[in-house]
Protein backbone atom coordinates (compact mmCIF):
# COMPACT_ATOMS: atom_id res chain seq x y z
CA UNK A 1 0.00 0.00 0.00
CA UNK A 2 1.33 3.46 -0.86
CA UNK A 3 0.84 5.76 2.09
CA UNK A 4 2.43 8.74 0.35
CA UNK A 5 5.12 9.14 -2.29
CA UNK A 6 8.34 7.53 -1.15
CA UNK A 7 6.69 5.32 1.48
CA UNK A 8 5.88 2.06 -0.29
CA UNK A 9 4.71 -0.94 1.72
CA UNK A 10 4.34 -4.30 0.08
CA UNK A 11 1.69 -5.51 2.51
CA UNK A 12 -0.07 -3.48 5.15
CA UNK A 13 -3.31 -3.31 7.04
CA UNK A 14 -2.55 0.00 8.74
CA UNK A 15 -5.18 1.16 11.18
CA UNK A 16 -5.16 3.70 13.95
CA UNK A 17 -5.11 3.05 17.68
CA UNK A 18 -8.12 4.93 18.92
CA UNK A 19 -9.94 2.10 20.70
CA UNK A 20 -9.33 1.30 24.37
CA UNK A 21 -8.16 -2.26 23.72
CA UNK A 22 -5.19 -1.01 21.76
CA UNK A 23 -4.42 1.83 24.16
CA UNK A 24 -3.94 -0.39 27.19
CA UNK A 25 -0.67 -2.13 28.01
CA UNK A 26 -0.39 -5.45 26.18
CA UNK A 27 0.95 -8.09 28.59
CA UNK A 28 1.77 -10.69 27.44
CA UNK A 29 2.41 -9.56 23.85
CA UNK A 30 -0.14 -10.36 21.18
CA UNK A 31 0.00 -14.03 20.14
CA UNK A 32 1.52 -13.34 16.71
CA UNK A 33 4.63 -11.84 18.33
CA UNK A 34 7.15 -14.35 19.63
CA UNK A 35 7.40 -14.07 23.40
CA UNK A 36 11.12 -14.86 23.48
CA UNK A 37 11.82 -12.02 21.06
CA UNK A 38 9.73 -9.62 23.14
CA UNK A 39 11.46 -10.65 26.34
CA UNK A 40 14.82 -10.05 24.68
CA UNK A 41 13.67 -6.56 23.74
CA UNK A 42 12.61 -5.91 27.33
CA UNK A 43 15.95 -7.12 28.68
CA UNK A 44 18.01 -4.99 26.31
CA UNK A 45 15.74 -1.98 26.85
CA UNK A 46 16.02 -2.38 30.60
CA UNK A 47 19.79 -2.07 30.33
CA UNK A 48 19.42 1.47 28.95
CA UNK A 49 19.37 3.28 32.26
CA UNK A 50 17.74 6.45 30.90
CA UNK A 51 14.81 4.68 29.21
CA UNK A 52 11.36 5.16 30.77
CA UNK A 53 8.92 3.87 28.13
CA UNK A 54 8.97 1.69 25.03
CA UNK A 55 6.01 1.19 22.67
CA UNK A 56 6.10 -0.92 19.51
CA UNK A 57 3.37 -0.96 16.90
CA UNK A 58 3.06 -2.68 13.52
CA UNK A 59 0.26 -2.82 10.95
CA UNK A 60 -1.56 -0.38 13.21
CA UNK A 61 -1.61 -2.91 16.06
CA UNK A 62 0.20 -2.64 19.35
CA UNK A 63 2.75 -5.41 19.62
CA UNK A 64 3.85 -4.53 23.11
CA UNK A 65 4.73 -1.72 25.49
CA UNK A 66 6.84 -1.57 28.60
CA UNK A 67 7.59 1.06 31.24
CA UNK A 68 10.77 1.35 33.26
CA UNK A 69 11.89 3.26 36.37
CA UNK A 70 8.59 4.91 37.28
CA UNK A 71 7.53 5.46 33.68
CA UNK A 72 3.76 5.20 33.17
CA UNK A 73 1.32 5.19 30.23
CA UNK A 74 -0.42 8.44 31.21
CA UNK A 75 2.64 10.33 32.39
CA UNK A 76 3.47 13.24 30.10
CA UNK A 77 7.18 13.90 29.65
CA UNK A 78 9.12 16.75 28.11
CA UNK A 79 9.63 15.76 24.48
CA UNK A 80 12.51 18.25 24.15
CA UNK A 81 13.43 18.74 20.48
CA UNK A 82 11.10 15.99 19.29
CA UNK A 83 8.57 18.83 19.44
CA UNK A 84 10.34 20.34 16.41
CA UNK A 85 8.78 17.56 14.34
CA UNK A 86 5.39 18.53 15.75
CA UNK A 87 6.00 22.18 14.86
CA UNK A 88 6.71 20.91 11.32
CA UNK A 89 3.33 19.15 11.30
CA UNK A 90 1.63 22.36 12.45
CA UNK A 91 3.39 24.33 9.71
CA UNK A 92 2.16 21.75 7.20
CA UNK A 93 -1.41 22.09 8.42
CA UNK A 94 -1.10 25.87 8.11
CA UNK A 95 0.13 25.50 4.52
CA UNK A 96 -2.60 22.98 3.71
CA UNK A 97 -5.23 25.45 4.93
CA UNK A 98 -3.70 28.42 3.13
CA UNK A 99 -2.90 30.17 6.40
CA UNK A 100 0.73 30.13 5.29
CA UNK A 101 0.64 30.60 1.54
CA UNK A 102 3.83 28.75 0.61
CA UNK A 103 7.05 27.37 2.04
CA UNK A 104 8.76 29.71 -0.41
CA UNK A 105 7.33 32.76 1.37
CA UNK A 106 9.96 34.96 2.92
CA UNK A 107 9.61 35.13 6.68
CA UNK A 108 9.74 38.92 6.56
CA UNK A 109 6.17 38.72 5.22
CA UNK A 110 5.01 37.37 8.58
CA UNK A 111 7.42 39.27 10.84
CA UNK A 112 7.47 42.75 9.26
CA UNK A 113 8.01 44.63 12.52
CA UNK A 114 11.24 42.74 13.13
CA UNK A 115 12.58 43.31 9.64
CA UNK A 116 12.11 47.08 9.63
CA UNK A 117 15.53 47.48 11.23
CA UNK A 118 17.29 44.59 9.45
CA UNK A 119 19.50 45.78 6.62
CA UNK A 120 21.24 42.49 5.77
CA UNK A 121 19.78 41.45 2.41
CA UNK A 122 20.58 37.79 3.09
CA UNK A 123 18.27 37.79 6.10
CA UNK A 124 15.50 39.21 3.93
CA UNK A 125 15.85 36.15 1.68
CA UNK A 126 15.16 33.63 4.47
CA UNK A 127 12.06 31.55 3.69
CA UNK A 128 9.67 29.31 5.59
CA UNK A 129 11.40 26.34 3.93
CA UNK A 130 14.76 27.54 5.26
CA UNK A 131 13.28 27.45 8.77
CA UNK A 132 11.92 23.93 8.26
CA UNK A 133 15.25 22.59 7.03
CA UNK A 134 17.46 24.58 9.45
CA UNK A 135 19.10 26.33 6.52
CA UNK A 136 18.54 29.97 7.48
CA UNK A 137 22.26 30.66 7.63
CA UNK A 138 21.80 32.38 10.99
CA UNK A 139 24.20 31.50 13.77
CA UNK A 140 22.62 28.97 16.10
CA UNK A 141 20.81 29.89 19.30
CA UNK A 142 21.33 26.34 20.57
CA UNK A 143 24.42 24.82 22.22
CA UNK A 144 26.75 27.61 23.43
CA UNK A 145 24.14 30.32 22.70
CA UNK A 146 21.13 28.64 24.27
CA UNK A 147 21.39 30.21 27.72
CA UNK A 148 21.74 33.74 26.35
CA UNK A 149 18.83 33.19 23.97
CA UNK A 150 16.33 31.88 26.55
CA UNK A 151 17.21 34.63 29.04
CA UNK A 152 16.77 37.39 26.44
CA UNK A 153 13.69 39.61 26.51
CA UNK A 154 12.74 38.91 22.89
CA UNK A 155 13.53 35.50 21.46
CA UNK A 156 12.53 36.48 17.93
CA UNK A 157 14.77 39.53 17.85
CA UNK A 158 17.66 37.60 19.38
CA UNK A 159 17.41 34.85 16.74
CA UNK A 160 17.13 37.27 13.83
CA UNK A 161 19.98 39.44 15.11
CA UNK A 162 22.44 36.56 15.01
CA UNK A 163 25.20 36.94 12.42
CA UNK A 164 24.96 35.00 9.17
CA UNK A 165 27.21 31.92 9.28
CA UNK A 166 26.10 30.71 5.85
CA UNK A 167 23.82 31.71 3.01
CA UNK A 168 20.08 30.91 3.25
CA UNK A 169 19.58 27.44 1.81
CA UNK A 170 23.20 26.50 2.47
CA UNK A 171 24.72 24.52 5.32
CA UNK A 172 22.55 23.31 8.20
CA UNK A 173 22.58 25.51 11.29
CA UNK A 174 20.61 23.55 13.90
CA UNK A 175 18.89 26.08 16.15
CA UNK A 176 15.87 26.12 18.43
CA UNK A 177 15.60 29.83 17.71
CA UNK A 178 14.86 28.87 14.11
CA UNK A 179 12.06 26.47 15.04
CA UNK A 180 10.70 29.08 17.45
CA UNK A 181 10.33 31.51 14.54
CA UNK A 182 7.95 28.97 12.96
CA UNK A 183 5.81 28.95 16.09
CA UNK A 184 5.61 32.74 16.07
CA UNK A 185 4.73 32.76 12.36
CA UNK A 186 1.97 30.18 12.93
CA UNK A 187 0.56 32.41 15.68
CA UNK A 188 0.70 35.57 13.59
CA UNK A 189 -0.66 33.96 10.43
CA UNK A 190 -3.50 32.08 12.12
CA UNK A 191 -4.53 34.73 14.63
CA UNK A 192 -4.42 32.23 17.48
CA UNK A 193 -1.69 30.94 19.75
CA UNK A 194 0.36 27.98 18.56
CA UNK A 195 -1.17 25.90 21.33
CA UNK A 196 -4.71 26.83 20.34
CA UNK A 197 -3.86 26.07 16.71
CA UNK A 198 -2.35 22.71 17.70
CA UNK A 199 -5.32 21.81 19.89
CA UNK A 200 -7.83 22.69 17.20
CA UNK A 201 -6.16 21.12 14.19
CA UNK A 202 -3.91 18.34 15.55
CA UNK A 203 -4.36 17.33 19.16
CA UNK A 204 -8.14 17.43 19.62
CA UNK A 205 -8.91 15.57 16.36
CA UNK A 206 -6.55 12.85 17.57
CA UNK A 207 -7.82 12.79 21.17
CA UNK A 208 -4.47 14.02 22.50
CA UNK A 209 -4.35 16.01 25.71
CA UNK A 210 -1.03 17.82 25.59
CA UNK A 211 0.72 18.65 28.84
CA UNK A 212 2.80 21.69 29.70
CA UNK A 213 4.33 23.86 27.01
CA UNK A 214 6.74 26.70 27.75
CA UNK A 215 6.26 30.21 26.39
CA UNK A 216 8.73 32.97 25.63
CA UNK A 217 8.75 36.40 27.37
CA UNK A 218 6.35 37.75 24.71
CA UNK A 219 3.89 34.93 25.31
CA UNK A 220 4.60 32.85 22.18
CA UNK A 221 4.64 29.09 22.69
CA UNK A 222 8.11 27.67 22.37
CA UNK A 223 8.68 26.32 18.91
CA UNK A 224 10.81 23.23 19.12
CA UNK A 225 11.29 22.46 22.80
CA UNK A 226 9.60 21.86 26.14
CA UNK A 227 6.25 20.44 25.03
CA UNK A 228 5.05 17.60 27.28
CA UNK A 229 3.30 14.57 25.76
CA UNK A 230 2.52 11.05 26.92
CA UNK A 231 4.08 8.02 25.19
CA UNK A 232 0.62 7.20 23.82
CA UNK A 233 0.33 10.66 22.27
CA UNK A 234 3.72 10.19 20.65
CA UNK A 235 2.57 6.84 19.24
CA UNK A 236 -0.63 8.35 17.86
CA UNK A 237 1.36 11.05 16.06
CA UNK A 238 3.74 8.49 14.60
CA UNK A 239 0.91 6.26 13.43
CA UNK A 240 -0.94 9.21 11.89
CA UNK A 241 2.17 10.08 9.90
CA UNK A 242 2.63 6.45 8.82
CA UNK A 243 -1.05 6.39 7.80
CA UNK A 244 -0.22 9.13 5.31
CA UNK A 245 -1.75 11.93 7.39
CA UNK A 246 -5.10 10.43 8.42
CA UNK A 247 -6.52 9.44 11.80
CA UNK A 248 -9.82 7.60 12.28
CA UNK A 249 -10.46 8.30 8.62
CA UNK A 250 -10.06 12.05 9.11
CA UNK A 251 -7.45 13.94 7.13
CA UNK A 252 -5.10 15.69 9.57
CA UNK A 253 -2.36 16.72 7.18
CA UNK A 254 -1.81 16.23 3.46
CA UNK A 255 0.20 13.31 2.17
CA UNK A 256 1.99 15.78 -0.09
CA UNK A 257 3.31 17.70 2.91
CA UNK A 258 4.53 14.48 4.50
CA UNK A 259 6.25 13.41 1.29
CA UNK A 260 8.09 16.73 1.22
CA UNK A 261 8.86 16.48 4.94
CA UNK A 262 10.70 13.19 4.56
CA UNK A 263 12.93 14.21 1.71
CA UNK A 264 16.55 14.94 2.59
CA UNK A 265 17.55 18.59 2.23
CA UNK A 266 20.64 18.74 4.41
CA UNK A 267 22.75 16.76 6.85
CA UNK A 268 23.87 17.36 10.41
CA UNK A 269 27.48 18.27 11.11
CA UNK A 270 27.25 16.54 14.50
CA UNK A 271 25.71 13.11 13.80
CA UNK A 272 25.21 10.67 10.92
CA UNK A 273 21.62 11.74 10.23
CA UNK A 274 19.94 13.45 7.28
CA UNK A 275 17.27 16.12 7.71
CA UNK A 276 13.94 16.91 6.12
CA UNK A 277 11.28 19.30 7.42
CA UNK A 278 12.37 18.93 11.05
CA UNK A 279 12.31 15.12 10.80
CA UNK A 280 15.56 13.15 10.83
CA UNK A 281 16.29 10.06 8.75
CA UNK A 282 18.91 7.36 8.47
CA UNK A 283 19.22 3.69 7.55
CA UNK A 284 18.68 1.37 10.50
CA UNK A 285 19.28 -2.35 9.95
CA UNK A 286 19.01 -1.67 6.23
CA UNK A 287 15.63 0.11 6.42
CA UNK A 288 14.86 3.78 5.80
CA UNK A 289 13.91 5.11 9.22
CA UNK A 290 12.42 8.54 9.89
CA UNK A 291 12.34 9.98 13.38
CA UNK A 292 11.54 12.79 15.73
CA UNK A 293 14.37 13.17 18.23
CA UNK A 294 14.58 15.04 21.50
CA UNK A 295 17.52 15.56 23.84
CA UNK A 296 18.02 12.71 26.28
CA UNK A 297 16.22 10.07 24.23
CA UNK A 298 12.72 11.18 23.20
CA UNK A 299 11.97 9.36 19.95
CA UNK A 300 9.24 8.56 17.46
CA UNK A 301 10.68 6.09 14.93
CA UNK A 302 8.79 5.36 11.70
CA UNK A 303 9.89 2.38 9.59
CA UNK A 304 7.60 2.46 6.54
CA UNK A 305 8.79 -0.72 4.81
CA UNK A 306 7.93 -2.72 7.93
CA UNK A 307 4.80 -0.66 8.71
CA UNK A 308 6.26 -0.03 12.15
CA UNK A 309 6.21 2.77 14.69
CA UNK A 310 8.39 2.72 17.80
CA UNK A 311 8.25 5.25 20.63
CA UNK A 312 10.92 5.64 23.29
CA UNK A 313 10.89 8.25 26.04
CA UNK A 314 13.72 8.77 28.48
CA UNK A 315 15.00 10.81 31.39
CA UNK A 316 18.66 11.59 31.93
CA UNK A 317 19.82 11.45 35.52
CA UNK A 318 23.47 12.39 35.06
CA UNK A 319 26.09 13.57 32.59
CA UNK A 320 27.34 10.07 31.82
CA UNK A 321 23.92 9.13 30.46
CA UNK A 322 24.02 12.27 28.31
CA UNK A 323 27.16 11.03 26.59
CA UNK A 324 25.97 7.51 26.00
CA UNK A 325 22.25 7.14 25.39
CA UNK A 326 22.11 7.34 21.57
CA UNK A 327 24.15 4.29 20.55
CA UNK A 328 22.29 1.84 22.85
CA UNK A 329 18.95 3.17 21.57
CA UNK A 330 19.88 2.56 17.95
CA UNK A 331 21.38 -0.84 18.76
CA UNK A 332 18.14 -1.81 20.49
CA UNK A 333 16.14 -0.59 17.52
CA UNK A 334 18.30 -2.31 14.90
CA UNK A 335 19.17 -5.61 16.55
CA UNK A 336 16.16 -6.43 18.67
CA UNK A 337 13.13 -4.40 17.57
CA UNK A 338 13.60 -4.36 13.80
CA UNK A 339 15.70 -7.51 13.54
CA UNK A 340 14.08 -9.42 16.39
CA UNK A 341 10.41 -8.41 16.18
CA UNK A 342 9.25 -6.30 13.22
CA UNK A 343 10.89 -8.42 10.53
CA UNK A 344 9.29 -11.56 11.95
CA UNK A 345 5.76 -10.25 12.49
CA UNK A 346 3.20 -11.76 10.05
CA UNK A 347 2.11 -9.57 7.17
CA UNK A 348 5.01 -7.14 7.14
CA UNK A 349 6.20 -7.96 3.64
Amino acid sequence: MILFPGFALASSQATDTGNPEVRKTVTPPVPEADSADIQKVFKEAGDISSLRSLLIQQNGKRITEKYFRNGAPGRAMNTKSASKSIISLLAGIAVDKGIIESVDDRISKYLPEYFESITDSAKHRITIKNLLTMQTGLETTSFYNYGAWVTSDDWVAYALNQPMDARPGGDMQYSTGTSHLLSVIITKASGMSTREFADRHLFEPMDIDAGGWDRDPKGYYMGGNNLALTPEAMMKLGQMVLNGGTWHGKRIISKEWLADSFKTYTRSNYNPYDYGYMWWNRKVAGYDTYFAWGYGGQYIFIIPELDGVVVMMSSLANASQDRGYKEPVFELLADHIIGGVLEKYPGTR
